[in-house]
């Protein structure tokens, strides 16, 4: 064991209400500011509609709606993460864009039964780093088939 290489995550940080969460960022395209989004009928809650990015009609997704935190008003802070789900693109509000950090993938929990108010699914693990702690979603979970069906007519 001695030696062995430190393997680490590079991950993209971001909050939800006064939490703190983290997706890879091999899953992540860009980080946009919000802009106009078109609303569209018949899709469900968390889904707050389409942008068109770079020509690119981009559905966009609440992250707090969808994790059952109540909505807020977006403010200055407030950012897209424009992530790649399977072979779609899908946009997630945010309160805020924290960092791009590495984590040792050795700091890196299989996720407690409860974790804040994220149902357990969407969690991929938990990762203590000094005073943070972050929480590593799932994208894949995040999102079921039928749902990625149901934007995929959205984007379509």
């Amino acid at each position: 064991m001695e030696n062995e290489p430190m393997i680490n995550k590079k991950v993209i940080v971001f909050q939800l209400k006064n939490e703190e969460y983290a997706v890879s960022v091999k899953q992540v395209g860009s980080i946009e500011r919000i802009q106009h989004i078109t609303r569209v009928p018949q899709t469900a809650d968390f889904v707050k509609g389409v942008i068109n990015l770079r020509g690119v009609v981009t559905p966009i997704i609440d992250l707090r709606i969808r994790f059952g935190l109540e909505e807020t008003e977006l403010g200055d802070s407030s950012r897209i993460i424009i992530v790649y789900l399977d072979d779609m693109e899908v946009g997630l509000i945010v309160d805020a864009a924290n960092d791009v950090i590495d984590i040792p993938e050795n700091t890196i929990e299989p996720a407690p039964e409860v974790v804040g108010t994220v149902d357990v699914d969407y969690i991929e693990g938990v990762a203590k780093l000094e005073d943070r702690l972050l929480i590593l979603l799932n994208l894949q979970k995040v999102l079921t088939k039928d749902e990625m069906n149901d934007l995929k007519a959205v984007e379509g």
